[in-house]
């Protein structure tokens, strides 16, 4: 196809990780798809095109699953910083929709005024798509490469071009399929597509994902420069967390949306419940477990470096819960190396751990999580704190001081709340809080690490309206044990690729369809006790036995459902999964219309710091599960219906 305009390509992406904008010069009178694809290396910068799309998912603005739901909360006077949190206060709206990667966002306009803040920015994954139709259709072109490379950059771009229909379908629902792009030439009535069925949606992404997986390399050959590239595992990791997605409540029979239609009268949502899918979905996981572990992918242990060697088995089953910071480790399948991590750590970071950080500027700490998310971790004998016959739930916000034997939790002789004694260890791995250990940032003697004063008037107190958790825990999971505070102003991060699939979450991804297929057995607890061994918990079944004030929970489907959902809340918390889970599972009516809860950080004694207080009465209407789309769009296509309830 010829084009008489120039065409300049867009951002080429690194696979290293650096993002470099790269315009093709094209000589006069030469059309620019052909000059493309006239050899192998220009080719190569096309499929970077393809790649740049990528929404960066570790990049703490732009991700919805971060900041969008339950599990982070930030102070209110970031509400014109933080685009994904205005949507957890419901800000959502059709006029302009937050983080729109249906149309994309600019931060400007024609005349140059600001019309976004930055964190806003979007780019349309409908041109991404378009870009991956042009070069499926033009690739056969290049007269300089090896057939079997042709194929394997097919089935990149084909990856990718399913992970993008997945994306819109995931926020927006039923979407149209854009398979091919449409000419020029199209009519009017041509343009103007319309939805298609969720089922059908599903099956196409699936059908390009079957297409791109036998092409793909099993591994990258030389991870210096291909760490990032689209591998085997990854499609068939992809298509098994894609079929769950399917076969979950919310598109699986959903009569919420019964009567949800195209203009021409083309239902969009299943009318009934299909068990079947359950079926394929478990199958999925089961075949990227097994070529994941026939390829070496295995549970995290975190291993430390030469300053790390003697340090407690409490501290080293802490630090397993930091494995997204742990550069391409065993259990991490897919990482996006475009995706920076170094902001999202210095805002994880608490501020003052002693008197010459207490103005510090380095990092922030604003980042807070929830009290109730901190309520779901375990205690230590691997059950709910709700549930714990030896755990004393009514008395959890009672003050007493650490001991000698908790000096690795928490600081001994430190007075804070029962709440934050006697908990798992994923709990202190995951979370800082005031008078918790905090291993790592250049103290690496596991007698001498730093530990968090939070109250007002101690070094790591509250300072102005954001430079603090405004719930009084930290996010410490985001932080790699190996970044630095070298001065007064000076953080030193150990930049990581942000983690999109590792073997935890497909592990919870095959007991969960287990579960729902023929409810709790061998194989589910088998799945499950793989991730709770990796905490240093005993298995499902004998800390439910031994420790549950509702043992009966393991032995029917129901309950193994709670246990499995709450599982993955805990291990996949703080890496975008529980938006989406939250929704799949239609909990999210329930779940995010409670209150966002924390403790009184104004405060200066333990006494009065340590009462529970509301920071946010949170909404969530039925039109939250999806995106709205833009009331411009529905205006120049006719044939586009809007998302439910908007």
């Amino acid at each position: 196809m010829k084009f008489t305009r120039i065409i300049v390509l867009v951002t080429a992406f690194a696979l290293l990780g650096s993002c470099k904008k790269y315009i093709d010069v094209v000589p006069d009178n030469v059309a620019t798809l052909d000059y493309a694809f006239r050899m192998r290396s220009t080719a190569e910068r096309y499929l970077f095109t393809c790649y740049s799309f990528l929404p960066k998912m570790g990049n703490m603005y732009h991700s919805p699953g971060m900041f969008g739901g339950d599990d982070l909360w930030v102070s209110s006077d970031k509400v014109d910083y933080w685009a994904n949190w205005t949507i957890a206060i419901g800000l959502q709206n059709i006029n302009t929709p937050i983080l729109d990667f249906w149309r994309g966002t600019q931060d400007k306009d024609g005349n140059g005024n600001l019309v976004n803040k930055p964190s806003a920015i979007t780019q349309s994954l409908w041109t991404g798509i378009s870009q991956c139709n042009i070069f499926l259709e033009h690739i056969s072109k290049v007269p300089d490469m090896e057939e079997y490379e042709r194929d394997q950059w097919i089935a990149e771009v084909k990856f990718l071009k399913a992970y993008y229909h997945f994306f819109l379908l995931r926020m927006y629902g039923p979407i149209p399929i854009q398979d091919k792009n449409i000419p020029v030439s199209a009519s009017v009535d041509q343009v103007r597509i319309s939805r298609k069925p969720a089922d059908e949606v599903f099956n196409y992404i699936i059908t390009q994902l079957d297409e791109a997986a036998p092409n793909l390399l099993l591994q990258v050959r030389d991870e210096s420069s291909e760490l990032g590239r689209i591998t085997r595992p990854i499609a068939l990791g992809l298509k098994a967390k894609i079929l769950v997605y399917m076969a979950s409540p919310l598109f699986n029979g959903n009569p919420d949306y019964s009567s949800y239609s195209n203009k021409d009268g083309t239902k969009l949502f299943s009318s009934s419940a299909d068990k079947e899918k359950w079926h394929r979905a478990a199958n999925a996981c089961k075949e990227a477990i097994d070529i994941c572990h026939s390829l070496g992918y295995k549970m995290y242990e975190f291993q430390g470096n030469n300053q790390t060697q003697s340090i407690s088995q409490d501290t080293r089953l802490a630090m397993n819960a930091r494995v997204i910071t742990d550069r391409w480790n065993s259990e991490i399948i897919w990482a996006h190396t475009a995706a920076s991590t170094t902001d999202l750590q210095a805002w994880a970071t608490p501020r003052g751990f002693d008197a010459a950080q207490a103005v510090y500027t380095g990092s922030t700490g604003s980042i807070g999580v929830p009290l109730k998310i901190a309520a779901l971790y375990y205690t230590k004998n691997g059950v709910p704190i709700e549930e714990d016959i030896q755990w004393d739930y009514s008395g959890r916000f009672n003050l007493r001081k650490s001991t000698a034997a908790e000096k690795y939790q928490i600081k001994e002789g430190y007075t804070t709340a029962e709440f934050n004694f006697n908990r798992e260890s994923r709990f202190y791995g995951s979370l800082g809080f005031d008078g918790g250990k905090w291993y790592g940032l250049g103290k690496f003697d596991d007698n001498a690490s730093y530990w968090l004063e939070t109250k007002k008037g101690q070094f790591g107190g509250k300072i102005g309206t954001s430079w603090h958790s405004v719930t009084g825990y930290y996010a410490k999971k985001y932080v790699n044990y190996t970044n630095s505070i070298t001065s007064p102003t000076t953080y030193t991060t150990t930049n990581w690729p942000w983690v999109m699939l590792r073997l935890s979450d497909l592990y919870l991804l095959y007991a969960e369809a287990l579960n729902e297929i023929e409810g709790p057995g061998s194989e589910v607890y088998h799945y499950l006790d793989l991730i709770r061994a990796k905490a240093g918990l005993k298995g499902v079944q004998e800390s439910w036995t031994n420790y549950s004030k509702t043992p009966g929970k393991i032995s029917n489907p129901q309950g193994m459902r709670e246990i499995i959902h709450r599982e993955r809340s805990i291990e996949l918390a703080f890496e975008g999964a529980r938006f989406w889970d939250l929704r799949r599972w239609k909990e999210a009516p329930d779940v995010l219309n409670r209150p966002i809860t924390g403790w009184d950080v104004d405060q200066e004694t333990a006494a009065a710091y340590y009462r529970e207080k509301v920071l946010y009465n949170q909404i969530f209407n039925f039109k939250d599960y999806f995106w709205p789309v833009s009331e411009r769009d529905l205006i120049v296509n006719k044939n586009l219906v809007q998302s439910p309830g908007w």
